[in-house]
């Protein structure tokens, strides 16, 4: 295993693309169609197999609890794995392993996906590397694990979480699974935290992130053409955020009711609304952030959306998993990795930390606040090479 603080390597550039998921959405005459398609594209019906155990070069296995401490200890602030791998089940497991920590040990868990659009990875979570990241979890000792998630505005997440077999997987993984669409009132707090200032009046997140005892994140390496530039593990907080009554569904996902599922005789503040409109959208996704801690974060780079996203766009192989408890770092670690395939004229432009979210999340403290505080930990030759060019990109 290699340690360093960053240095100065050499860069290296390769693109892979393929057509945009959401053109041929138009094509289909009803969302009936629409969810027979999609269902032929996702898991198969019969059980996946179990994780496999991972072993190192001389064939010893290296999965395992002994792995990973059996003592509560936090991720260091800086501190991220880089694996280069195309396994997520290996990958994820062994850039947990490379942060020798264990932040959730005797603790209830509150997880994090990205089940942002009817479509499957790179938009939505893999289901290896959520069932990398939960059997790993239990192997660290989490008592109780719930996911809790809301698709995009104009999706119904009930429906999507059936075409994406998400309740399916929960169930073979022993997770539970909550709907945020469908949480009542009571269960979302008006937060307004000191550092939300471009937030005009605070926001609303599920009382379960909130107030839960540890929360993990799943995210993707994402460039993000809807203002964010970017989506990784701070965009990840816009979709704990209770939304508004401007945003209806683009075509009816309801059923027979003929009401978009948060019509309840509530009076809503349209949070999004206002996000997606204001000139400081990047700064009001760093201040989401403020709302709540995280102790383990993982992102799937295996497959990234290097331009356009966040549900479609051209993509590249960078067979890449990083870990960590720093948002800050990851998400900087994530946009140098962009950087060096062809990625969007705002990713690239200026230093990663003057990237607006970024920047204001290093305002605020919610991670590291300079590019010489980022640790990288590699176990292979492959991955170092790898992360030296991430420190190149990071430091120029």
């Amino acid at each position: 295993m290699s340690k360093e603080k960053i240095d100065k390597p050499s860069a290296n550039r390769g693109l892979i693309s393929r057509r945009d998921f959401l053109k041929g959405m138009g094509a289909f005459a009803s969302l009936a169609i629409l969810g027979s398609f999609l269902s032929s594209c996702f898991r198969p019906q019969s059980p996946a197999p179990p994780m496999p155990p991972m072993t190192d070069q001389a064939g010893t296995s290296t999965s395992g609890v002994n792995q990973i401490p059996s003592v509560a200890k936090p991720v260091p602030a800086g501190r991220i794995s880089l694996v280069k791998t195309r396994s997520r089940l290996e990958g994820v497991r062994r850039a947990i392993e490379l942060l020798d920590a264990n932040p959730v040990i005797g603790k209830t868990v509150m997880l994090k996906p990205n089940y942002t659009y009817m479509l499957p990875s790179p938009c939505c979570t893999h289901d290896d590397t959520l069932r990398s990241l939960v059997y790993t979890l239990k192997d660290m000792g989490a008592k109780d694990i719930t996911m809790a998630e809301r698709a995009w505005c104009e999706i119904n997440t009930a429906r999507e979480f059936q075409l994406l077999r998400v309740p399916d997987l929960a169930r073979e993984l022993g997770i539970n699974l909550v709907n945020l669409q469908e949480l009542p009132a009571s269960e979302w707090i008006h937060l307004r935290p000191t550092g939300a200032t471009h937030w005009q009046n605070g926001f609303e997140f599920p009382r379960m992130y909130v107030d839960a005892e540890s929360v993990v994140q799943i995210c993707i390496l994402k460039a993000h053409g809807m203002g964010g530039h970017f989506t990784m593990s701070l965009k990840s907080a816009v979709g704990m955020i209770r939304p508004g009554p401007d945003y209806k569904p683009a075509w009816n996902e309801t059923g027979l009711s003929k009401k978009w599922p948060w019509d309840s005789g509530n009076p809503y503040y349209p949070y999004l609304g206002e996000m997606h409109v204001s000139p400081d959208i990047r700064k009001m996704i760093a201040e989401l952030n403020t709302g709540y801690k995280t102790d383990l974060v993982v992102l799937d780079g295996v497959d990234a959306i290097i331009r356009e996203g966040p549900s479609s766009g051209p993509q590249a192989p960078l067979n890449l998993i990083i870990a960590g408890s720093d948002r800050v770092a990851i998400d900087a670690a994530g946009v140098a990795a962009l950087r060096l395939y062809q990625t969007t004229a705002d990713i690239q432009r200026g230093r990663v930390f003057e990237q607006e979210q970024i920047a204001r999340a290093a305002e605020l403290g919610l991670g590291v606040n300079a590019p010489e505080q980022i640790e990288i930990i590699t176990g292979d030759q492959e991955s170092r090479n790898f992360a030296d060019k991430i420190s190149e990109v990071l430091l120029a």
